[in-house]
């Protein structure tokens, strides 16, 4: 079975937002931003395996949209955690840079898919 790129860099992602997640609870003590990231950042990879066992092309693109509008609402959380002073900026740096490249395929993805029906 090919590597599905976005399926294992949404997996990877997922894992350091837990992490992220844990450090904001433990040693922050902040909740609600916490679990604001938690939801988004876990959801991209979710809704990309929703997708890949997708059962039409339709069905496809929606879940694959949905996985790029989470990446960008936790591209959001995590520049509110910076500006905030949650996270720092090298913190910030390493993370985003994660969600932007995933946000860029997704919407690659997205426009591919449109194109090709």
């Amino acid at each position: 079975m090919k590597e599905n790129l976005i399926q294992k860099e949404s997996f990877s992602f997922a894992v350091r937002i837990i992490g992220l997640y844990k450090h904001l609870v433990e040693k922050k003590k902040e909740y609600i931003l916490a679990k604001q990231i938690l939801r988004s950042g876990t959801s991209i990879g979710a809704n990309i395996e929703e997708a890949i066992g997708g059962q039409s092309k339709k069905d496809f693109i929606t879940k694959i949209t949905i996985a790029y509008k989470e990446a960008r609402e936790t591209h959001y959380w995590l520049r509110l955690l910076k500006e905030t002073k949650f996270i720092s900026e090298n913190e910030f740096n390493s993370i985003s840079l994660d969600c932007e490249r995933i946000v860029r395929i997704l919407g690659s993805i997205q426009k591919t898919s449109k194109l090709n029906p």
